[in-house]
């Protein structure tokens, strides 16, 4: 709640007043909407932090929040009331921003389903009537559309389902919804000729293809990426995405001969190390001599 002593006596005296569960319930029992009420067990009122609201909005949050349980017992509605002595055009836009913010709330408490908010505004301003609109939708520049696309469901682009014929008509998305489809799926050698064709339309630049490279490495599945990368070099006409490739697998392969090297001279540190604890040797002498740490020493000692 905000300070008794605000800088805005009309807020202070009415967040004060609201803030008795007794004089909120009076005030809901008068107010709500007969189908909200017809829902709410106005008996379970319990007032809840004003504090909720995301940081940028916390200079001007809501007045008081309440949760209620509904009559059946099951599941929670909150009650926003906020406070107004001038109009805001705005002023639905950010009902609806508190109650998105309480909706948060009561998820982070660890509630599954999310609660009904009844946003209330309570206006005595000069200007009568309240001069704008309190249906969210209405604030659009397009409000047909806007309650089109936010009363419906949001769009989705399942690429699971889209077949691999289809994505490849996708121009410059095309290899990166390809990648991202198969990357769990299947060894990336299978992909090889459908990235060949893909590069060859010329839709791919040099550093997206690194980054999709880069990608693939991370997170794909294919047991010899180098060989992969040479494939794809081979059957490349763009003497530039060669280029590219070869010497991403070249890396590989250099990569790929160190840490064996360092493979074999670990192993060959462990083979040492056994052959000196066998003979007497103390644990820490040998440490010392080979330069393994000491639980490398304790393997080598079973």
């Amino acid at each position: 709640m905000h300070n008794t002593f605000s800088s805005v006596p009309h807020d202070a005296v009415f967040r004060n007043v609201l803030s008795h569960v007794a004089a909120a319930r009076d005030f809901l029992d008068i107010h709500l909407p007969e189908q909200y009420a017809a829902l709410c067990d106005l008996s379970t009122l319990c007032l809840e932090s004003g504090s909720f609201v995301e940081e940028d909005l916390r200079h001007c949050y809501c007045d008081v929040l309440y949760s209620l349980q509904t009559r059946g017992g099951e599941g929670y509605i909150y009650a926003l009331i906020e406070h107004q002595s001038s109009p805001d055009r705005n002023m639905a836009f950010r009902l609806m921003r508190y109650a998105i913010a309480a909706m948060q709330r009561h998820l982070d408490k660890g509630h599954r389903d999310l609660p009904l908010v009844i946003p209330l505004l309570f206006y005595h301003g000069r200007v009568t009537p309240y001069p704008w609109s309190l249906r969210w939708l209405d604030a659009f520049a397009l409000p047909q559309q806007a309650q089109a696309l936010y009363n419906g469901s949001f769009a989705l682009i399942d690429i699971t389902q889209i077949p691999d014929e289809e994505i490849l008509q996708h121009r410059r998305v095309a290899m990166l919804e390809l990648l991202q489809k198969h990357v769990r799926q299947r060894d990336m050698l299978v992909l090889t000729e459908q990235l060949v064709s893909l590069l060859a339309l010329g839709y791919t630049s040099s550093a997206q293809l690194r980054t999709l490279l880069n990608y693939l490495l991370q997170a794909g599945n294919t047991g010899d990426p180098a060989a992969f990368l040479h494939a794809l070099a081979n059957r490349t006409s763009d003497n530039l995405h060669k280029e590219t490739l070869m010497n991403i697998a070249q890396y590989l392969r250099e990569e790929g001969m160190a840490q064996g090297r360092a493979e074999g001279i670990q192993l060959e540190a462990m083979r040492i190390a056994r052959a000196m604890l066998e003979s007497g040797m103390a644990p820490e002498i040998v440490a010392k001599l080979t330069g393994l740490a000491p639980d490398a020493i304790e393997q080598a000692r079973h």
